[in-house]
């Protein structure tokens, strides 16, 4: 199992050149540590996930920090981007990680974010999937037509050229099975959340058996398995730490869903009330069976878990609202259940907190 790290931050109110700074701090520890990768998303205009506006950029950075991990959109919003411009921007990424790029597409949901291309809103979806063997064609340098000025045909071959031969892509969705089918059709691997324990099971039967009709090694696509993630020492205290952080995680995203349905026109809305105690509930669900919140035992469990039904990956979102030094203090125990489950590749922290103060 590997383990990498992934955020999606739902509170922007804090400094932004504190959170940037607490990012470059995480990626240097797990790049030294054994973790596979680090991912850092696409957002637009909210809170939730404001500060994420270009994964490429971030990643820039990052990759002249770091020498290991791959840096992973998670995601490009396809709909949001001309494909020449996502070849062009991560094959300079690329370039200057000397080969550790890939990238997860993901279609977009929210309406208020299709303001760059409106008109791509209707049928996202189709597009992200015709878009893969866009990618594919460009990062490879074939050349690919596309409509010019006065609608004529412009053949286009993108620069610079990558390091890497071929670019690693992933899938981001979460419950459609026939978006899991897809993914398997289509060659690409997965990077979802876990809502559903017996859902998550049958969507990874139904990509895995769509890998094996088309052609791919069913075994070798790769499901990644985003969780909110925070290890300490016992139980009680774990809880105490992680709940209103958690709770208001929560909470945001149902706001921005909130905000989605009246794009829509949607009527029914949630007061206050009923959207704190919707939170509470889904916190408590998420923290006794979907999540890495707890102690090394539980959550040693719970990766035990993944594994069974097929997992490959656990993408640990650690930016869900505590205090950026807890974080930083909490990653050792992190790596710690990481080297439980690959330990011929674990450097497990020796030197205990000796990384932190080398910084």
């Amino acid at each position: 199992m590997d383990f990498s790290v992934y955020f999606f931050s739902a509170n922007d109110q804090a400094d932004f050149g504190e959170r940037y700074r607490f990012i470059l701090e995480v990626a240097k520890y797990i790049d030294q540590n054994g973790f596979k990768a680090i991912w850092t998303p696409e957002r637009h205009f909210q809170e939730f996930g404001g500060s994420f506006p270009n994964a490429s950029v971030l990643s820039a950075a990052l990759a002249v920090l770091t020498q290991n991990i791959e840096l992973r959109a998670g995601s490009v919003v396809a709909p949001h981007h001309h494909p020449a411009r996502i070849a062009e921007e991560w094959a300079l990424v690329d370039q200057l990680s000397n080969g550790r790029v890939a990238l997860c597409l993901a279609t977009g949901w929210h309406r208020g974010d299709f303001i760059f291309y409106p008109e791509n809103y209707a049928g996202r979806r189709e597009l992200t999937f015709r878009l893969v063997q866009t990618l594919r064609d460009l990062w490879a340098g074939r050349p690919v037509t596309f409509s010019g000025v006065e609608g004529q045909a412009v053949e286009v071959r993108t620069f610079p050229r990558p390091r890497r031969q071929e670019l690693p892509l992933w899938l981001v969705h979460s419950t459609n099975p026939e978006t899991w089918a897809k993914a398997g059709e289509l060659g690409l691997n997965v990077l979802t959340l876990l809502d559903n324990w017996d859902r998550l099971t049958a969507n990874i039967a139904a990509y895995r058996d769509a890998r094996a009709k088309h052609g791919h090694d069913p075994k070798s696509g790769i499901v990644t398995l985003g969780v909110h993630t925070y290890i300490g020492d016992d139980d009680t205290t774990v809880r105490k730490l992680v709940a209103e952080p958690v709770k208001q995680y929560l909470s945001t995203f149902l706001t921005q869903r909130k905000a989605d349905a009246t794009l829509q026109g949607g009527s029914k809305q949630l007061d206050a009330k009923e959207q704190d105690m919707l939170a509470t509930l889904a916190y408590q669900d998420m923290y006794d069976k979907r999540s890495l919140l707890g102690t090394i035992p539980k959550c040693a469990d719970m990766v035990r878990r993944m594994q069974e039904i097929g997992v490959d990956e656990v993408a640990c979102l650690v930016d869900f609202g505590l205090d950026f030094q807890t974080v930083l203090d909490g990653l050792p125990r992190i790596n710690e259940l990481r080297a439980m489950f690959q330990p011929a590749a674990s450097n497990a922290s020796a030197s205990g907190m000796a990384w932190y103060y080398n910084r």
